[in-house]
């Protein structure tokens, strides 16, 4: 199609990949918003949900912790699970972007929009 066009053909090849990549990250974007991942605290007393984006979603406290004496303890849990949910989702969300540069063919440490 392009041939005899020198430059200008490989500029066009060039031009789709782009198109082709950006139209991948945003399609990640997207599904990150709806991957779940799930931290937990007191062996299991208090789970934080939160997409690979980070948005905390749900929290689930079993009421044995609802002690009045032992409030602190009921809160460090809590801190615990969503510092446990917000890291998980950030080693999602670097595991599903390295899916990605590897797929593309891009280096490892390139750092994508996001």
């Amino acid at each position: 199609m392009f041939k005899g066009l020198g430059q200008l053909g490989d500029m066009a090849k060039m031009m789709q990949a782009a198109k082709e990549m950006q139209g991948k990250v945003t399609q990640l974007q997207e599904d990150l918003k709806t991957i779940m991942v799930t931290g937990e605290s007191g062996a299991g007393l208090v789970k934080a949900t939160a997409t690979a984006k980070g948005e905390l979603t749900a929290i689930d406290i079993d009421p044995s912790i609802f002690v009045p004496s032992e409030k602190e303890v009921a809160e460090d849990l809590i801190l615990a699970a969503i510092k446990d949910a917000q890291a998980k989702a950030q080693a999602r969300s670097e595991q599903e972007m390295k899916k990605l540069t590897d797929e593309l063919g891009l280096p490892a440490d390139m750092k994508l929009p996001f």
